[in-house]
């Protein structure tokens, strides 16, 4: 039985199965639905990693899980079918009472008999599941004779072949219940089920799933139709037994854990009235089965639009990558057409000051500026994580590029309402991105500081090692190239006697989603094809780099020096590229003066 008393240890048997959408993230989650009070108990495993559907929780078993975190209301998010993602196996004419009234109704194209032989078997596309409390939609152009029929669901807990009838119960993980809709004319004009089974909407399923251990040997499944009962049986009343029909199933197939096999409607169905009773829009159709609750759905209005199209328009198999740290979308702003992280810092009244970040980096990479300069103080602060760095994800889609680093920039000066003034503060890659947006909105940038400016046009050799990197995080993770990254990167003073420096570098490498870098990596090789120039920037600049930084060099920062106007330069002496891990105190020195 259900009941939350447990064997063991005195804990609540939390085992009535319910999926639902996290009120917070809107991820889909598992938990404990206690029925009588309308909770859900979210579960997680015993790690406390959040179980995110019923799969995961037949393969880890009961006692992996616990509870994890504060009851919410039901009625506080939106409850999902138990488990969804594959089509479900279904048996036609399994009660021998409604396989006569299904033969003798004439809409019967199997065999012609009230009792087969053998299980008729078909199945319902997964597309037409839907949850409980989910509205069915009536299809009146494509069906003018929908039905219902209210039936147990068993669930395969393991994988099976060949399985005997002795040994099949073996392999029942537990029950849900099904509304194994139909519409009644396409059953019969298709000669098969599948059709006729399969429209959207047209398999309800839920509200929970429950270990069979859980529940009576027993079964009785009851369907009421506005209130009033239509269906009443139990599985002793099943012409073919569950493990029969689990042993036919298996026999020329695997059976998988979380396959769903619907066991037969008993008769009592709308076209086996006198005369035949279709569902009509506005109807309730509600089917119960012991222990595992109601499962309950209404029939839309007429004039009511099928939600599976959309459900399928927002599925997609290309998924993004570097998405899973967010957690949610709540985390992300949305900035130019993307998700990306954004956050703000400081005094709103303070001139604005807008923090690059560059390749390899986050925007954590400027916090020991911005507090040791006090920044937080006297500026209106904007940070952000480039796509697929740090906490931005990136689509597959998406090809990064200098350009669309600097489009997306832009994106947070007009998010940020940003018109002219700003001071934009980068690192590395952040400087070639900085000087395309400069030169693209001269005005909104009053004041520029660049700290270790790379080469523009970078060099071809570079732009090789470049993508020889970026193949190897492909193949191998940022294991594989962090050392590489962070010893060249550092200054041999560093190397030796700034242990915790070296460690922020490689910490930060580390933090990265692997293709998000060699996509950005590869974006940094293509400026290889692209001459920025720099000499035509109108904003006040300063240019910090350090005497062993090998990829804003001195000399080159010269160079630029020499074409940019007014510009100023500082060099730290015993410091590579990560001026601010190596030498906080010489960075903040030379922009607090230039600020």
């Amino acid at each position: 039985m259900t009941s939350l008393s447990s064997p063991g240890k005195g804990f609540p048997s939390l085992t009535n199965y319910v999926a639902f959408l996290d009120p917070i993230s809107s991820a889909p989650r598992i938990g404990h639905y206690a029925m009588k009070s309308e909770e859900i108990q979210p579960l997680s495993f015993v790690s406390g990693t959040p179980l995110e559907n019923l799969y995961q929780v037949i393969e880890a078993g009961e006692s992996n899980i616990k509870a994890s975190g504060s009851p919410i209301q039901a009625s506080a998010t939106k409850i999902l079918p138990p488990i969804t993602g594959r089509d479900i196996l279904c048996v036609g004419k399994n009660y021998a009472e409604h396989a006569k009234e299904f033969n003798s109704s004439g809409f019967d194209s199997s065999d012609k008999v009230d009792q087969p032989t053998h299980p008729v078997i078909f199945t319902k596309r997964f597309s037409s599941i839907i949850a409980t409390g989910e509205e069915i939609y009536p299809h009146l152009e494509f069906t003018q004779t929908p039905d219902y029929e209210g039936e147990i669901g068993v669930i395969i807990g393991k994988p099976g072949f060949r399985i005997s009838e002795a040994e099949a119960m073996d392999y029942v993980w537990g029950y849900t219940i099904i509304n194994d809709m139909t519409a009644r004319e396409r059953q019969r004009d298709h000669k098969q089920f599948y059709i006729g089974k399969s429209p959207d909407t047209f398999c309800p399923m839920g509200p929970i799933a429950v270990p069979a251990s859980k529940l009576d040997k027993v079964l009785r499944v009851q369907t009421y139709v506005n209130g009033q009962l239509r269906q009443d049986a139990t599985t002793d009343d099943l012409i073919f037994s569950i493990p029969f029909l689990i042993k036919t199933m298996s026999e020329g197939q695997t059976l998988m854990p979380g396959d769903v096999l619907a066991t037969g409607t008993p008769a009592g169905v709308g076209i086996g009235r006198k005369p035949p009773t279709y569902l009509q829009p506005g109807d309730t159709v509600t089917v119960t089965v012991s222990g595992l609750g109601k499962l309950e759905n209404r029939i839309a209005d007429a004039q009511s639009v099928n939600a599976t199209v959309k459900r399928i328009e927002q599925v997609s198999h290309i998924k993004p990558t570097n998405a899973v740290k967010s957690v949610s979308s709540t985390n992300l702003t949305m900035i130019n057409n993307k998700s990306l992280y954004y956050k703000t810092l400081g005094q709103a009244s303070g001139s604005p000051v807008v923090f690059v970040h560059g390749l390899g980096g986050t925007v954590d990479y400027w916090t020991p500026l911005i507090h040791r300069l006090g920044l937080e103080k006297t500026h209106s602060l904007h940070l952000f994580d480039l796509e697929g760095h740090g906490l931005s994800p990136t689509s597959p889609l998406s090809s990064l590029t200098v350009a669309s680093f600097a489009e997306d920039l832009n994106g947070v000066f007009e998010h940020a309402n940003i018109t002219s003034g700003a001071t934009l503060i980068v690192h590395s890659m952040g400087c070639l991105i900085a000087a395309t947006f400069a030169l693209a909105h001269p005005d909104k940038v009053s004041k520029l500081v660049l700290l270790g400016p790379p080469a523009s046009p970078l060099p071809e050799a570079a732009s090789e090692r470049l993508e020889q990197r970026a193949e190897t995080a492909r193949t191998k993770g940022m294991a594989a190239v962090v050392d590489a990254v962070a010893t060249t990167g550092t200054s041999e003073k560093t190397k030796s006697s700034n242990p915790l420096a070296l460690t922020a570098v490689r910490l930060l490498l580390l933090g990265q989603d692997p293709e998000g870098h060699a996509k950005a990596i590869s974006a940094l090789a293509a400026s290889s094809q692209h001459t920025i120039a720099f000499g035509d920037i109108k904003a006040k600049t300063l240019i910090v780099t350090g005497s062993e930084d090998v990829f804003g060099p001195p000399g080159l920062c010269e160079k630029y020096l020499q074409v940019m106007d007014g510009a100023t330069l500082k060099v730290l002496e015993d410091v590579g590229h990560w001026h601010v891990f190596e030498n906080l105190a010489g960075v903040t020195d030379a922009i607090s003066s230039f600020l």
